[in-house]
């Protein structure tokens, strides 16, 4: 069990190398993959579609709409029901000051790096924590009387 342990956390350090090395090519395809269900959400009739959970997800969770402004502030008068919904009020202030969600996956990535990193140093004392538990009761299994 301490081994899997080992090599778990091995591979969540390597993973988290990788992934800050490579966190711009991580957000263009983050990016890349918005633009695809945001292109498929646009085209589906259905309102079960797959496309359309991911985009209105991406919508509300970065509150923006469309790829690029020019988009963003078409796409809440023609599509609805893929746009956060807004107050008449809100919907003027959010037609002039309307940002793209390449915009604010570019700002997740580089703005909020620090809440990722804490989380995986988290992720990563209590691994250890699990690695020291596990092998004193490995010690103490080998050490008893009864096995």
């Amino acid at each position: 069990f301490f081994t899997c342990l080992v090599i778990l956390f091995a591979c969540e350090v390597a993973a988290g190398i990788w992934g800050f090395v490579n966190k711009d090519q991580i957000a263009k395809d983050v990016k890349q993959f918005y633009d695809q269900a945001f292109q498929q959400a646009l085209m589906a009739d259905s309102e079960s579609s797959n496309a359309k959970a991911v985009a209105k997800t991406f919508h509300e969770t970065l509150n923006c709409c469309g790829p690029d402004t020019a988009v963003s502030v078409i796409t809440p008068l023609w599509r609805e029901d893929l746009c956060p919904k807004k107050e008449l009020p809100d919907l003027c202030v959010s037609l002039l000051q309307s940002s793209s969600c390449h915009k604010k996956i570019d700002e997740l990535f580089s703005g909020k790096l620090y809440l990722i990193g804490i989380a995986a140093i988290v992720v990563a004392v209590i691994m250890i924590f699990e690695m020291i538990l596990s092998m004193v009761l490995c010690c103490g299994i080998r050490n008893s009387s009864v096995y």
